[in-house]
């Protein structure tokens, strides 16, 4: 099986080549990226926890799903299927904004990513891949903050940057 490809892109979001997804995260490479967060109607937040053979951040709490889109793909036609693939459930998606950032990892990776951030609205259970996902809940926004505030370790880098930058996102836009 040949490895997936990352879309690498320059910081107006044009893409300038394809790399194999490790080599991207070994060169720090930057590359386009989605994160989606699902919330019920009680305002809560689905988290998935990474499952254990993750080659990096396993078993550590995370938005509901984010990888990286292929390409042609447009970014709600990745996280549509990436959803479906680590969830088992699909909704409508609308994407919120897009942000730059960059986070070095202790096994010499690093996430250098143009993250797509995307929302959906969904009230039911998932039906977890467990080659990708080893656990979810549902938690309130608020207690997702604190909790990430007080146990940081808990949690993904990347959800962690990108989690303030949605919460942000939610305080100054009704969603």
């Amino acid at each position: 099986m040949n490895e997936e490809k990352v879309i690498l892109v320059n910081e107006k979001d044009e893409q300038i080549g394809l790399m194999p997804k490790l080599e991207a995260h070994e060169k720090a490479m930057l590359h386009r990226a989605f994160s989606v967060f699902i919330l019920n109607d009680k305002n809560e937040l689905m988290l998935q926890q990474r499952a254990s053979q993750k080659y990096h951040s396993p078993l550590l709490w995370t938005n509901t799903c984010c990888s990286h889109q292929r390409e042609g793909e447009s970014n709600l036609e990745a996280g549509t299927r990436r959803l479906h693939e680590e969830m088992g459930f699909t909704t409508e998606l609308r994407e919120l904004f897009h942000f730059i950032y960059k986070a070095p990892f202790e096994n010499g990776l690093t996430e250098h990513e143009l993250d797509h951030v995307m929302i959906g609205f969904y009230n039911g259970e998932p039906k977890i891949n467990p080659d990708e996902v080893e656990n979810w809940k549902w938690m309130p926004i608020d207690d997702v903050k604190s909790d990430m505030e007080q146990h940081p370790e808990r949690y993904t880098v990347w959800t962690r940057i990108i989690f303030d930058e949605f919460y942000h996102y939610l305080e100054d836009h009704k969603v």
